[in-house]
């Protein structure tokens, strides 16, 4: 952090007067002790959406990628968009944030189970399909469990 610091304070003393801000672009967690470093130094600072920094290097006609050209990129877009200093976000918020997320994930492992149960009862018990109103209400399930195949159903025998 020596060099940043060198450099930060080389900045302060060429712009007097101004508002400094240090951008950078998010990189997961690599970027935290960044952050520490820059909160302890009470150095206001913009973490860039890695997606919206590629939208705006996209736009560009040079390809290169070098992290001066990133630099540039991230500088031009402090001054083109009305980027806003990073707000520190609660334990309760963050927590929030992960809950939302594994919902989600859990929502894609239920609906690719789903389809994959319908493709399994289509080439195991086609005749299954339209029986009941939901082929996963728990009734449905539960007599998929006690007749998993035609065969099952018809060798019942009436009671």
């Amino acid at each position: 952090m020596g060099n940043l610091i060198e450099f930060l304070k080389e900045v302060e003393r060429a712009a007097v007067g101004y508002q400094h801000s240090v951008v950078l672009k998010s990189t997961g967690h690599y970027h935290f002790p960044v952050i520490q470093f820059l909160e302890e130094e009470k150095y206001v600072y913009i973490i860039v959406n890695p997606l919206i920094s590629y939208r705006a290097k996209s736009s560009s006609l040079r390809k290169a990628k070098t992290d001066a050209i990133d630099a540039y990129h991230l500088c031009a877009l402090f001054y083109k968009e009305e980027l806003e200093p990073y707000k520190k976000r609660g334990v309760q918020l963050l927590n929030l944030r992960n809950l939302t997320r594994q919902q989600e994930s859990i929502a894609k492992i239920s609906a690719k189970t789903k389809i994959q149960l319908h493709s399994l009862i289509n080439q195991v018990f086609p005749e299954y399909r339209g029986v009941f109103g939901s082929l996963y209400s728990k009734v449905s399930l539960l007599t998929l469990l006690a007749f998993p195949t035609s065969k099952a159903v018809l060798s019942e025998t009436p009671k």
